[in-house]
């Protein structure tokens, strides 16, 4: 007896993963995409689908699609950690691909921070065992990364390059939807949901010495905060410290 044609799709699917042409954590092929190559309606295919989840092996995200179900990363927020450590921790293999290294004039809002209006701004990509993980912009004063090259940051970070030391970082985390740009470095939908981490790096004397972004694809990453009791008191506002609202929703503070 024939199996159904959803039983079909799913088997067909289960086979992909298991030979590692679909990875973990990695998007499938649109359902427009997939229907068109098997021939099936939605329902056919969305039942296939579910199935393959039912049995822990998919899952999905609104507005992201259908990926290979893995345990996203969880990033600590109780200290001051680099990206390559925290995959590293996890069992995955950590790569970073340098895109752009250049000493230019800071915008604003940079400069603003750093103190200096001449910085390096470096842009990267980290991979998570081969497949994209985050896109990471890094400036730093000039002054301080003036004896660097494109070799130094892509076999190390500046945790490890610069030659102070640090001591702590701010850190604010919000909910963003992926600009075309990052959907292509990520290889996710234009539109999906990211995660945005903007980074103020201090050194042992309190002197912002680094301002990063890291962008994650909403599925790959978490970040997990202890709340020990008792929890710190509420300011003025009502909330936690290191809670503020920005925009009418909640945003936390590293």
């Amino acid at each position: 007896m024939r199996a159904p044609r959803y039983q079909l799709i799913a088997d067909e699917l289960r086979t992909r993963v298991d030979q590692g042409r679909y990875t973990a954590g990695r998007l499938l092929p649109s359902e427009a995409t997939l229907r068109a190559e098997f021939g099936v309606s939605r329902a056919t295919l969305r039942r296939a689908l579910e199935q393959l989840r039912a049995e822990g092996l998919l899952d999905a995200r609104q507005g992201l699609g259908w990926f290979v179900a893995a345990e996203p990363v969880r990033q600590p927020l109780s200290h001051l950690d680099t990206i390559e450590a925290r995959l590293a921790a996890s069992g995955v293999v950590p790569e970073r691909e340098v895109l752009g290294f250049a000493f230019v004039e800071a915008a604003e809002r940079i400069a603003a921070v750093l103190g200096s209006s001449a910085v390096l701004e470096v842009t990267r990509r980290n991979l998570a065992d081969g497949q994209p993980f985050a896109r990471v912009t890094v400036w730093c004063p000039a002054e301080l990364a003036g004896s660097l090259s494109r070799d130094d940051v892509t076999r190390a970070s500046f945790h490890d390059l610069l030659p102070v030391t640090l001591g702590g970082a701010e850190q604010t985390i919000g909910a963003q939807a992926a600009s075309a740009a990052d959907a292509a470095l990520l290889e996710i939908p234009v539109g999906s949901p990211v995660l945005v981490v903007e980074r103020v790096t201090r050194d042992a004397d309190g002197r912002p010495v680094l301002v990063s972004e890291h962008v994650f694809p909403g599925h790959r990453t978490v970040f997990a905060a202890e709340l020990p009791r008792p929890g710190p008191a509420p300011d003025a506002s009502g909330l936690p410290s290191g809670v503020r609202l920005v925009g009418g929703e909640a945003s936390r503070g590293g």
